[in-house]
């Protein structure tokens, strides 16, 4: 093992043991991409898998992770979306298949919900995009968080990945293992955030287009042709409607949304919509372009949601070779760095 390998090791020993994998990379949650082709292979690959339970159903949702179960025997876990309406029905799926990690987004765990998953024995992970929620969650007993900067794909906040490293790594890091994600497309990068505290990172732009992602051929396409420009996030059309931005690749889909929108904020000034159900609706409206580009290939109309490291994103190669590749260069960087 060479001093870089080594100073990696170490550096991820704390991620490798909170999830149980080789290596302290899991993989973004990524609508209809992280399902249990792209789950199983990161998994077996020795990354983290996240199956993407969105808008799934909890039979759908039953029968991806038994689907993924038997693709591999390696750990993986699912991320469950806070505002679902079936939210608890979703937690008692992942019981019964005994999912080790379960990771909440979209928002504070709602009432009930952390003691749910955790009285079932699962740890829980969730997203902070402020020092101020990270505390919080820290105190209301989260087991780990993942720290996620405007650069990725989907939903995102205002701020940068690096602006939130250095703001929560050192004050939280002692306490619980943080992951840390957005714009990572490099073993640089990652070796950068271990450096700073982090216990691991999560990467999903990166994986969206490997050659066990599901997604359809003109979908990797759109990614391998695009630059991080290219990757703009969505405009928020309503101060009343809680849209949170979604970052992908500027297409006729992004105008979609933007007239989805008016729709929406229409229907609330007509009384015929409350606002819980508007913001459903606009989430649907995200699980729909999703497919429409995912899986139908209609890269034109549908959500070619993608993060700004997409440029980084050049041909399909095998989940394996991205790992291997991303391990090497975050060795490398840290050997040099030991010189």
């Amino acid at each position: 093992m060479s001093i870089g390998e080594e100073r990696l090791a170490r550096r991820m020993a704390r991620g490798v043991e909170f999830l149980g994998s080789k290596t302290a990379i899991l993989c973004g949650a990524m609508s209809w991409v992280s399902e249990r082709n792209l789950v199983s292979a990161i998994s077996n690959a020795g990354g983290f898998g996240l199956i993407a339970c969105g808008a799934m159903t909890p039979e759908l949702l039953d029968a991806e992770i038994a689907g993924t179960k038997a693709l591999t025997d390696q750990p993986f876990g699912v991320n469950l979306i806070t505002m679902h309406p079936q939210l608890f029905d979703l937690i008692a799926v992942c019981a019964k298949h005994d999912v080790t990690h379960i990771v909440l987004a979209g928002g504070l765990p709602p009432a009930g919900s952390l003691d749910a998953i955790k009285g079932n024995g699962a740890k829980l992970i969730c997203f902070a995009p402020a020092l101020s929620l990270a505390k919080k969650l820290i105190r209301s007993g989260v087991d780990a968080l993942v720290v996620e900067g405007m650069e990725a794909g989907g939903h995102i906040g205002p701020v940068s990945t690096s602006v939130l490293a250095q703001e929560i790594l050192p004050e939280v890091a002692a306490q619980v293992p943080v992951f840390v994600a957005g714009g990572i497309g490099r073993g640089e990068a990652i070796a950068g955030y271990l450096d700073m505290g982090a216990a691991g990172v999560q990467l999903g732009t990166r994986f969206a287009c490997a050659t066990e992602s599901i997604a359809h051929a003109n979908f990797k396409k759109a990614f391998f042709r695009a630059s991080a420009r290219d990757a703009v996030a969505s405009v928020q059309i309503d101060p009343r409607l809680p849209v949170i931005p979604v970052r992908a690749l500027k297409n006729a889909g992004s105008e979609l949304f933007t007239a989805k929108q008016r729709e929406v904020a229409q229907a609330l000034d007509e009384g015929t919509v409350a606002m819980a159900e508007a913001q459903l609706q606009i989430e649907h409206y995200w699980a729909g372009a999703l497919r429409r580009a995912v899986i139908d290939g209609d890269v034109d109309n549908g959500s070619l949601m993608a993060g700004q490291s997409v440029g980084m994103v050049t041909r399909e190669e095998p989940v394996a070779d991205i790992i291997v590749q991303l391990m090497a260069e975050a060795a490398q960087a840290l050997e040099k760095s030991a010189a």
